[in-house]
């Protein structure tokens, strides 16, 4: 499992109702769902993925997020999730201002376009990065929204968003650097972060 499903899962209350906002095939809400005993419900666009959410034994509705959560109502789930799906959507905003309304605590996690990696690529290199964290050329990218640390939080301060914890993951592990970058990380997370997860309320 990804590094920022396990860490929004201590996030998650045992029993709570949960949303899932572009669950993909329900992995996370079935590992959710034995884990913890949650209620989950998925929202999925795709109809191979609301096959596999269906094999899997879940609840899930075909509906485009872009379109807002109308059919829902205030405060009907414990937590709405939204993972690495925020710069696919076309108002991030609006998305998220949705997600809180019907949810009481949301959890988003997103990739760090601030990362030095993409910086120096885009300087150096004089077009859009491609890596592992960014494996799509600019013209067949599903990001439309190429949102950094820094530019989250400043939403955040706006939309007057409390961030309860957040968490900003490094690329770089596995080295005997580890505690400095670590330290690094901590200081400047916008430029050594490769993945953010954030746990926002009202």
């Amino acid at each position: 499992m990804r590094h920022d499903l396990i860490i929004l899962k201590q996030w998650i209350q045992p029993q709570a109702r949960v949303l899932d906002l572009g669950c993909g095939d329900g992995a996370l809400l079935d590992d959710l769902a034995n884990e913890k005993n949650i209620s989950g419900l998925g929202v999925e666009i795709d109809a191979d993925n609301i096959t596999g959410c269906i094999g899997k034994g879940l609840s899930v509705i075909e509906q485009d997020i872009d379109n807002g959560l109308s059919n829902f109502s205030d405060n009907s789930f414990d937590t709405v999730l939204l993972t690495q799906t925020l710069q696919a959507v076309r108002r991030p905003d609006f998305v998220l201002e949705e997600m809180l309304r019907v949810g009481k605590e949301c959890i988003i996690t997103f990739p760090n376009f601030g990362h030095w990696q993409a910086r120096c690529y885009l300087m150096l290199r004089g077009k859009m990065p491609v890596s592992k964290m960014m494996p799509y050329n600019w013209y067949d990218s599903p990001n439309i929204h190429f949102c950094t640390v820094k530019d989250f939080e400043n939403l955040c301060v706006e939309k007057k968003i409390k961030i309860i914890h957040k968490t900003v993951q490094m690329a770089l592990v596995g080295t005997k650097k580890d505690h400095r970058l670590k330290w690094y990380n901590k200081i400047w997370p916008n430029f050594f972060g490769t993945h953010a997860v954030y746990h926002v309320t009202r």
